[in-house]
């Protein structure tokens, strides 16, 4: 198929579509109205179904009985509406159901405002929701990776039978860019039959009940499951991360870490200042749960210094320090507000740490 030139939230709807998902639920929000837009009249043509729902909530809580029901099933929306489905994301992780949720982020905290941001590391990637469970988060730094994504993601959620986010920033939602789209794409995984799903029963036993469930009042049933998914969750840590580097294979004074469209713009200003003959390497997680953190480590054992990039006052940071773990300085560079880094600002702080006039960030 022939590259298109897409806005980012209408690739994202597109792949979904041609991921197999013919369900969506949920509610209108700046940045990412356009999925839903886009989404309201594609979905009709290939005989699916689309809902606005009353509210994040209740959207959050149909994808769930849609996931029940073994459909490949989806949602998206924007910082305070993914809070606004924190419970319900609980819910599909202990009941262990496969769903993709968008999270186009907006600056905040609060209702902030709709221009680009990163402030949703933590949510994402640290809970969202109560209890012990973890999801697969990715994060595409180009319109072409956010479709690319998109498809996998469906993968992902049934091949482990869990919620998995797509986290992207407002201008990955908002700028146009060529997309192509392989018609003879495969399966990322080898995916079962859905035994599991809830589709009916027969009292002659030739069709069991199915069950779907997240209530255990047994302690030692409770703390069973919790050990079954644990194992999941490290399953996901061993075969699931990805990550892409720039300049690593060359000699590197400085390590920049960056993920999502503020690494396009830290790969702008890093090829700039090598041309001048500065030596900076790049490393962008690609899974930011599960973390990189072996490739982090590695690369930064080669450095003398790291600098980490976020459009956030500083949450990606943590886990680099815990890849890190002190054996070279970390500095960090965040910008706030919706408020963008620019290649020229890029270039600047890391000039100010090859120079030492930047001052190592510390935490504990």
């Amino acid at each position: 198929m022939a590259k298109k030139l897409m806005k980012g939230c209408e690739a994202i709807g597109e792949a979904a579509v041609r991921a197999g998902c013919k369900l969506f639920f949920g509610y209108p929000i700046t940045p990412q109205n356009e999925i839903p837009e886009y989404l309201s009249h594609r979905l009709p043509q290939v005989g699916g179904t689309f809902v606005q729902a009353e509210s994040e909530v209740a959207a959050s809580n149909m994808i769930y009985g849609a996931a029940g029901a073994g459909e490949r099933v989806f949602t998206s929306s924007s910082s305070p509406g993914i809070s606004l489905m924190a419970e319900a994301l609980s819910y599909l992780a202990g009941s262990e159901l496969p769903v993709v949720i968008v999270n186009i982020m907006r600056a905040g905290p609060g209702l902030g405002g709709i221009l680009p941001s990163q402030a949703d590391y933590f949510q994402a990637t640290k809970g969202g929701g109560h209890g012990d469970y973890r999801c697969p988060v990715l994060a595409p730094w180009s319109v072409q990776e956010a479709a690319d994504l998109v498809q996998d993601a469906f993968d992902l959620a049934d091949y482990y039978r869990s919620p998995v986010l797509l986290l992207g920033d407002g201008l990955i939602g908002q700028m146009m860019e060529p997309v192509e789209f392989h018609e003879d794409r495969k399966p990322l995984k080898d995916l079962s039959r859905k035994d599991w799903a809830c589709t009916g029963w027969r009292r002659d036993g030739s069709r069991p009940r199915a069950i779907v469930n997240s209530l255990y009042l047994d302690a030692d049933t409770l703390e069973q499951h919790n050990v079954d998914l644990t194992a999941k969750f490290d399953a996901m840590r061993a075969n699931e991360i990805r990550v892409q580097g720039r300049f690593l294979e060359q000699d590197y004074d400085l390590l920049v870490v960056a993920y999502g469209t503020v690494a396009r713009v830290c790969l702008t200003a890093i090829e700039e200042l090598r041309a001048q003959g500065l030596k900076v390497g790049l490393i962008r997680p690609v899974t930011l749960f599960p973390f990189p953190y072996q490739a982090v480590a590695q690369a930064a054992a080669k450095a003398k210094a790291v600098l980490v990039v976020e459009l956030s006052t500083g949450q990606m940071l943590e886990d680099v320090q815990l890849a890190v773990q002190g054996r070279v300085p970390v500095h960090f560079h965040g910008r706030t507000g919706g408020h963008l880094v620019t290649p020229e600002e890029a270039g600047q702080r890391i000039r100010a740490v090859l120079d030492g006039k930047s001052q190592e960030v510390r935490h504990g």
